[in-house]
Parts: C-alpha cells; sequence; structure tokens
C-alpha cells in the first residue's frame, strides 16, 4: 500500500507553497523576461558589448593575450570564459568569439583569429581546439583604463572572481560595429559605422552641446558597412532614422560593367548587402534562371576567391546593364533593407530606443567619467609615491644620522619614525632601500621625479576641479583614437558608398523581352489554374483532378494581364507568363492570392487597355464604370453570385 505524501519540516526545499498557478507562471516569467533584456540580448549604449562579448574580452585580457602577444587556443579562452564568468554552453560562446573576428561581420574586428573563423559564403568555422586568437587595436582600446580603476566591478556567478559591469570603451563600439538580437517582446538592430565619422560628431557635440541630428549627419553620412556596398536610401529617411532610432536602410550589391568586345558585357559584383551568404545569393539567383523569373539574366557564377567576384551575364546584349540590375535588386538579396531599431541598455540599465546623437551624448557621458575615476585613481598613486619621496629626500639630507640609528638602534624604525616625524610607509620605504640607492645621483633622481609627480598632481587637482577641462581631455583622447582607427588607416577607410537609386521602368523592359504568344487560361471549380500553349478547341479534352471539373476557359497571350473576379468584390491580377503549365493539373489559384477560402470567384478574363466593364449584383444594383455610382437595375438573373460582370459598349 502505498503511503500518502506528507511534507517534512527539515528545510525550504521541502516546503509547499500554496498560491495561484497563474501568478507564480506570471513572477517567473518576467524574471526570465528580464534577464534575457538585461543580461543577454541588449548590448549597453556605453561599450556597445553584450555580457558574452565583455567576459569574452575580459577573459583575453586576464590571460594577456593583448595585440603584440602570441595568441592561444580559443578552447583556453572559451573554457575561462565558461569556467569564471559566463555559465552557458560552449559552443554559444565560442560563436560569440568567432563573430568577433569575421571581417564580414564586425566593421572592426575585437578578436584576431588565426586560422579557418568561417567565410562570406556562410561556411562554418573550424573546432576551437584548432583555432587561435588575440586581442585586436580596437579590443585594446576598449579595455584601456580597466585597471586604473576605470569603471565598476561585481561578482560573478559563482562569487569566487569579479567581472567588470562594463568597459571603459575608448570609442563609441555601440555604433562602430553595430549589434543585434531579440528579447522578450523586445528587439535590437543597430548597423556599423566609421569610428572616424562618429569620432568627428563627437567633437561636434563636444564644442556645440544643442548641435542637432542634422548638424551631426554633415559628418556622420549613414551607416558603414563591413561587406561594403551602395547605400541608396534617401537622406530624409536617413535623418528621421536616425532621429526617431528607428527605421531602415537599403544597401545594394557594388557592380561594374566589363566589355567583351562585339557589344558584348559581363556584370561583375565586388561587394554584396550586409548579412547576405554569398553562396545563398548565388543559389537564389541560379533559381531564378531555373524557374524563368529573371528574364533578364542568362548565366551566373562566383568567381571569388579572397574577394567578392560575383559573374552576372546578361540574356542578350541588347539589355541594358543598369536594366538588368535593377531587375534583378528588385528579385533578389543584391538589395538588402537593413532594419533599424536603436533599443539599447541605458547607465542605469533600463532600456530603451535612442537617436544617433542620444546614444554619442551617453557614451561622451561614460567617457568623462571614466575619466574622472582614472585621474583620482592617478591622483592617488600619485600621493602615495609622493609621501615616499619626502620620507626618502629627508632621509638623504640626514644621511648619516639615517645610517648610525639603523645600524645601532635595537629598533630603528621606532626611532626613525621618532626622530624625522616619519609614518610606518615611509620609515620601511627608507629601511629597504638598498646602499647602492644611497648614491649622490639617485638623490637627484628622487628629486626629479618629485617634481615631475609633483607637477602632474597639480595638473589632475585642476582637471577634477573643472568641467570644461574634463570635456577638453576627453576630446584629446578621441582625437588619440582617431589616429588609430581613422580614415587615414587601412581599417578605418570608409567601405560603403552612396547613390540615389536610378528611376528605370525595370517592369517595362521585363515585359518587353516576354515573348508574345498565345495561350489559353484554364480554370478549374476546384480553384486550380494552368496556361495551355495555343488556343483549346476541344475543352472536353482537357482532364482534371478526380471530382472536378472545368470552370473558366478564357484565351490570352503571355502578355496580357489576367483578371480575376471574386464574389467579395475585389479585383486581383496575374500575369499571364507566371502562370503554370498545362502539363500537369496546374497549382491552386488561392495559394497565389490573398484569397479566403468562402470567397467564390465569379468571372476570369483578359485585360485589355481601354476596355470598359459593368458590374452588376443580384440585389438589382450596378456600378457605372466611368463614374463608379451604384445605380438601381432589374435583378440580374444569376442566383449564384453576388456580383457579375459584362462588357460595357
Amino acid at each position: 500500500m502505498t503511503k500518502p505524501f506528507t511534507p517534512s519540516d527539515g528545510g525550504d526545499g521541502d516546503r509547499i507553497v500554496d498560491e495561484p498557478l497563474t501568478e507564480a507562471l506570471s513572477r517567473r516569467y518576467l524574471a526570465y523576461a528580464l534577464s534575457t533584456i538585461t543580461s543577454r540580448a541588449l548590448p549597453d549604449v556605453r561599450d556597445g558589448l553584450k555580457p558574452v562579448h565583455r567576459r569574452l574580452l575580459f577573459a583575453m585580457r586576464q590571460l594577456r593575450l593583448d595585440p603584440a602577444t602570441t595568441a592561444k587556443k580559443c578552447a583556453r579562452v572559451v573554457g575561462d570564459v565558461i569556467g569564471k564568468y559566463h555559465p552557458h554552453g560552449d559552443t554559444a560562446v565560442y560563436d560569440a568569439l568567432v563573430r568577433l573576428a569575421q571581417d564580414f561581420a564586425q566593421r572592426y574586428t575585437l578578436i584576431d583569429g588565426q586560422g579557418n573563423f568561417g567565410n562570406i559564403d556562410g561556411d562554418n568555422a573550424a573546432a576551437m581546439r584548432y583555432t587561435e586568437c588575440r586581442m585586436t587595436e580596437a579590443a585594446a582600446l576598449l579595455l584601456d583604463g580597466i585597471d586604473e580603476d576605470a569603471v565598476d566591478f561585481r561578482a560573478t556567478y559563482d562569487g569566487e572572481e569579479e567581472e567588470p559591469v562594463v568597459l571603459p570603451a575608448g570609442f563609441p563600439n555601440l555604433l562602430a560595429n553595430g549589434s543585434s538580437g531579440i528579447a522578450v517582446g523586445m528587439a535590437t538592430s543597430i548597423p556599423p559605422h566609421n569610428v572616424g565619422e562618429l569620432i568627428a560628431a563627437c567633437m561636434i557635440l563636444l564644442e556645440k552641446p544643442e548641435a542637432t541630428t542634422a548638424d551631426l549627419m554633415k559628418v556622420v553620412g549613414g551607416p558603414d558597412f563591413p561587406t561594403g556596398g551602395v547605400i541608396v536610401e534617401p537622406a530624409a529617411s536617413l535623418l528621421e532614422t536616425y532621429e526617431t532610432g528607428r527605421g531602415g536602410v537599403r544597401v545594394r550589391a557594388t557592380w561594374t560593367q566589363e566589355d567583351l568586345g562585339r557589344g558584348t558585357y559581363r556584370i561583375i559584383v565586388t561587394e554584396i548587402p550586409y548579412q547576405v551568404k554569398k553562396a545563398d545569393l548565388i543559389e537564389q539567383l541560379a533559381d531564378l534562371i531555373e524557374n524563368k523569373k529573371a528574364p533578364l539574366l542568362g548565366d551566373v557564377r562566383d568567381e571569388s576567391a579572397e574577394d567578392v567576384r560575383v559573374i552576372i551575364e546578361p540574356k542578350t546584349r541588347t539589355i541594358p546593364a543598369e536594366v538588368l540590375m535593377e531587375s534583378l535588386f528588385k528579385l533578389s538579396a543584391l538589395e538588402n533593407r537593413f532594419p533599424v531599431n536603436m533599443n539599447v541598455l541605458d547607465a542605469r540599465g533600463a532600456p530603451g530606443v535612442m537617436g544617433l546623437k542620444g546614444a554619442l551624448l551617453a557614451f561622451l557621458a561614460h567617457r568623462r567619467d571614466v575619466l574622472i575615476r582614472r585621474s583620482r585613481f592617478r591622483l592617488a598613486k600619485i600621493e602615495q609615491r609622493l609621501h615616499i619621496l619626502d620620507g626618502m629626500l629627508i632621509a638623504f639630507l640626514n644621511l648619516d644620522e639615517v645610517i648610525r640609528i639603523v645600524r645601532y638602534e635595537d629598533e630603528p624604525k621606532a626611532k626613525l619614525i621618532s626622530a624625522f616625524a616619519l609614518s610606518d610607509v615611509q620609515a620601511d620605504a627608507i629601511l629597504n632601500t638598498r646602499l647602492r640607492q644611497l648614491a649622490k645621483l639617485e638623490e637627484m633622481e628622487l628629486r626629479r621625479e618629485h617634481a615631475e609627480l609633483s607637477e602632474e598632481r597639480d595638473g589632475l587637482n585642476a582637471l577634477l576641479n573643472s568641467e570644461s577641462r574634463q570635456w577638453k581631455r576627453v576630446g584629446e583622447d578621441l582625437l588619440k583614437v582617431r589616429k588609430i582607427l581613422g580614415p587615414d588607416t587601412k581599417v578605418g577607410k570608409r567601405r560603403s558608398t552612396f547613390a540615389d537609386a536610378p528611376q528605370i521602368d525595370a517592369a517595362s523592359a521585363i515585359e518587353a523581352m516576354i515573348p508574345r504568344e498565345p495561350i489559353t487560361v484554364i480554370l478549374s471549380e476546384r480553384g486550380w489554374i494552368r496556361a495551355a500553349k495555343g488556343r483549346v478547341d476541344d475543352p472536353s479534352e482537357l482532364k482534371f483532378k478526380e471530382g472536378d471539373k472545368l470552370g473558366f476557359l478564357v484565351p490570352a497571350e503571355t502578355t496580357d494581364k489576367l483578371l480575376i473576379f471574386a464574389s467579395d468584390g475585389r479585383f486581383f491580377t496575374l500575369t499571364c507568363d507566371k502562370l503554370p503549365s498545362a502539363r500537369g493539373h496546374g497549382e491552386p489559384l488561392r495559394l497565389m492570392l490573398d484569397l479566403d477560402d468562402k470567397v467564390a470567384i465569379n468571372d476570369v478574363f483578359a485585360h485589355k487597355p481601354g476596355r470598359k466593364r459593368v458590374i452588376a449584383s443580384k440585389a438589382g444594383l450596378w456600378l457605372h464604370p466611368a463614374r463608379g455610382r451604384r445605380h438601381s437595375l432589374p435583378p440580374c438573373g444569376q442566383a449564384g453570385a453576388q456580383w457579375r460582370g459584362c462588357d460595357f459598349p
């Protein structure tokens, strides 16, 4: 016999809580949502990093993987991150590390990867036991000053270590490298930008805090994607995006026309839109050719090595290159729209959407806070060293007496303190001094060091007491960073360009390429549509699925537009050249149109320019074709239809 369960009083683990299930689920789901938002998906506006990226860089700093040192295995870094700071799976951590090392994913790579770190085709990186890594100059700038009390630290998940809450961030990494992530109920999507332009915008804000977003856009033209491309988003749209923090950016592939002689040419694509996998793009273009959805495209092949080189050939040499590319921009990922949603965590950890100016002001405020904390840390170190130097100089002035006390007194430390009014620290420094350091040159060196530190101390005190000097120093530090990552460097040169999308009617050009041939459109009663070549003289020879039969038989041409009139009063348009072949039973019409199952098809006919039709209902209402007014009319006689159309003479 099974004993009934009774809770024990041994501790909280055996305690039964009586509460409504909805409240328990709500509270726990809210905790999960907040954890996802603040500790996983959204970046911090100050350093532009998520916790996993911040922990990766800090762990590499602890392992001394500086830009000038030898790289170590990625498995070593991932192990340290998991064991000390980030209690998650090794795959997630390694994927984050790989992305920081991919120059086609990061505008300014933070990790220098050695080995196979994937490629723009979408191939995965090698296993972490094969690859090696170290930090880049950009990562070193983000960590500069972290050992000088520049930021707060907190305990790690197990309480055995400490990790930084935020990095000092020597440059605006949030906008420089961008970010993307999906939390619970919110998401973020920030495009990368050029550091030189961002620093120029920061200098404008330092000189003129009331500057508008339009003023900042005089130096920040728009995003700067690591894969280059041509940004065709209008300036007005970009301005609205940067003001509100929401919008989108259209970016196109960069291409050139290569002459092959005798009037023939081919297109060379050298840059593709950001976050588009080249292998998927090639496959997409090949599918367009196979399915005859790109009538202007003849062939496509990939000749890429280290650089992107995609060859596109037109169907005929008479097709203008601009028309061909405009058609492909509409049909493929050669043009992509990058969504912008600048949803970030502010200095208090609260999520919110910021515009360009708000993000830069938050970064500058963080840099000022870092400057003040580093200055106070340095000032404390200087005061400590000056205190020791003061004691050493007293010892040099009374060297003979100091030597006598050290040699003959039983407690020389206490005697030194009482004889020369020294502190414990000064007395210890004197007693720990070697004999060789008592030379005259050493005294001169101590006086020189004392003078330099005194001057530096006065400068730091003046800096801490003047807000204007602090902002000036922030600007000077940013100008130093610009020399490392600015437009004059290889990594800082702008990659994406700007252009206006040409006004080319690619649709008309495509229609002109469609051969004009007679067809017969066949629509069954159950809604299966197909197109047979030529004219169907005997409809009885047509075959349908079991239980289905002919509904409409419409003679047309491949260049016609097919108008489909539904019983809910709506018209739908299909191009006849896109209809499935009559070799089979066709395709369901409802999959091609936004058509409810309860809506019937009343009429199907080919559109003829200039022709008008009268629309009448069985209730005796008819619609004038020219003025669109409803008039009374005797019942139509079509009892099975709500509306019926007929030609108007």
